[in-house]
């Protein structure tokens, strides 16, 4: 599991009904029941006569409980950041954003001057069934008014998300009704993607990118080749950044299909054996000759880390970026007899070569701003390597362990449009706003028109600018025109991309805000580098 902060820098995208557990590695998606281990007796007998001597013998009557489970995270705050307690109550939805389905409504949502107000009706869910549209605006639930009484993202969750089956009844209001519309919705199972965006970005170039390893993502992954292939990819770049981890099994599969027969991947080594696991490539690749080049970050983490190295190692990718997180352990979970769950960390794991890309536990909350002061997000000079470290790749070329995986090119951190005013606009709501109400009321002409136009004509003009100023004055967001005019470019890019996504789905916000991402925009011109960097003749 992967604790790592976000970058400031990094923008996050519309919430859909469901909440996740960030993840690092975990092994499998089967949680595993287990006893005590022998040798433990003496430390369970102290327990228990601490806690018989709080319940029987304490001044005030004590509910032990609370207490028990504050003493488990203790533990396990001694042990490393990545093994963790869940509580019986909290499980469900710690696992729900790596089981490729969440259960609930199927609605994209955000709030809007205190209103929910439906983004979008997720396909083939039970929302988009009874006819919920974008736009509409919930006011009630189940008969209890929501509207206008600071409603919070969570509070959201709890009133629409629920087992497949139940039901829940909403009032809607739409611009074309005069009159509120009842909507009766029977909660389903609602897939959820890992798969952020997948399409060509050159003439025989493909792009995907994966924001999570969950229990459909190699699956996805298959899907999307298949695609881009039938559009005449022949290179491919692979976007790992700020992609957190999550199951070992779904990073080892994704690197199959790029490595012929025989090739390690990754291997763990634990205090049991039978963690002690290789993972070696089989025939079945399905990408194991075209070009490929792997994008990663300092949010790249655990499970994105497997698969970057197990490439790196091989020579089988060029990585582009900056040093990945640097997360290389394995939690397994276990399930306890309340229904609660232990995710324990239960072993290293190994690149190719050897390394261990684990960095010490007491740089997890300073690692990044130690980063950022040192310079090493924005020269490469700077990045402090070990030479007692030092590795070799499958031909020859020197790689480094410890604290992350070195790309092989690497690209700097652009604060040179960083803006606070976006931001401030962005935490408001006021950007999403706007581009919503834009979509929504030009929808009908943009449409017709195809995206491709959209791409190369539609432009965000000065006076729509101007009318996101006012929208965030009316939010208590204060213009900063100074701000806005230094960083324009960054607000047309994130607005036109945002009301692509409006109008043709979400997939299409990636092709346009891909703009500003750095690290991509190089790759496409270092092809040409992969022969060399491999060992290849040229």
């Amino acid at each position: 599991m992967s604790d790592q902060p976000n970058s400031p820098f990094q923008i996050k995208l519309p919430l859909v009904l469901f909440i996740g557990l960030a993840a690092g590695v975990l092994i499998g998606s089967n949680i595993t029941s287990r006893n005590a281990s022998p040798g433990t007796g003496d430390d369970m007998q102290k327990l228990r006569e601490v806690l018989g001597l709080i319940k029987e013998d304490y001044v005030d009557t004590t509910n032990t409980a609370p207490l028990v489970e504050e003493a488990i995270n203790l533990m396990l705050e001694k042990l490393d950041p990545h093994s963790v307690y869940i509580p019986a109550s909290e499980k469900v939805q710690a696992n729900e954003s790596l089981q490729g389905n969440f259960e609930g409504i199927g609605i994209e949502f955000n709030i809007f001057q205190d209103t929910l107000v439906v983004v979008a009706a997720l396909p083939g869910g039970p929302s988009e069934a009874v006819g919920l549209r974008a736009g509409d605006r919930i006011v009630k639930v189940n008969d209890k008014n929501i509207a206008s009484i600071k409603l919070t993202n969570r509070d959201v969750q709890k009133l629409l998300k629920g087992p497949k089956g139940t039901e829940v009844n909403i009032e809607v209001l739409r611009r074309a009704s005069r009159t509120p519309i009842q909507f009766r919705i029977i909660r389903d199972k609602i897939p959820q993607y890992s798969i952020d965006a997948a399409y060509m970005v050159g003439p025989d170039v493909g792009y995907i990118g994966i924001q999570t390893f969950a229990k459909t993502t190699h699956e996805e992954f298959r899907k999307a080749l298949k695609e881009l292939r039938g559009k005449g990819m022949k290179k491919l770049i692979l976007d790992l950044q700020n992609n957190g981890g999550g199951y070992m099994d779904q990073a080892i599969a994704i690197a199959d299909d790029f490595l012929p027969a025989g090739q390690k991947i990754v291997y763990t080594d634990g205090q049991e054996k039978k963690y002690n696991q290789d993972a070696i490539a089989t025939s079945e690749g399905d990408f194991e000759q075209g070009d490929l080049i792997v994008l990663v970050n300092e949010n790249s983490a655990s499970a994105s880390e497997i698969v970057a190295g197990a490439l790196q190692d091989n020579d089988r990718a060029l990585l582009v970026g900056r040093r990945s997180f640097g997360k290389g352990l394995v939690q397994r979970p276990f399930e306890l007899s309340d229904g609660s769950e232990l995710r324990l960390t239960i072993s290293r794991y190994y690149t190719p070569s050897g390394r261990s890309i684990q960095k010490p536990y007491d740089e997890y909350d300073s690692d990044w701003l130690n980063r950022f002061n040192h310079g090493e997000l924005f020269t490469a000079d700077s990045i402090k390597v070990k030479d007692s470290l030092r590795y070799k790749t499958a031909n020859g070329r020197t790689v480094f362990g410890g604290g992350g995986i070195m790309p092989d090119y690497f690209v700097p951190l652009d604060t040179s449009n960083s803006s606070a005013y976006f931001n401030r606009l962005f935490q408001a709501n006021v950007l999403r706003e706007f581009a919503f109400n834009y979509a929504e009321q030009n929808k009908a002409a943009l449409e017709p028109k195809g995206f491709e136009w959209y791409t190369q004509n539609f432009a965000i003009t000065d006076a729509m600018l101007n009318e996101v100023v006012a929208m965030g004055k009316r939010n208590n967001v204060e213009p900063d025109w100074k701000d806005l005019n230094k960083n324009r470019m960054r607000f047309q890019i994130f607005l036109k991309a945002e009301i692509a996504s409006r109008v043709w789905g979400r997939p299409q916000f990636f092709p346009i805000y891909n703009e500003t991402n750095e690290a991509l925009q190089k790759a496409l011109t270092l092809f040409d580098r992969i022969p060399e960097l491999a060992g290849r003749k040229m």
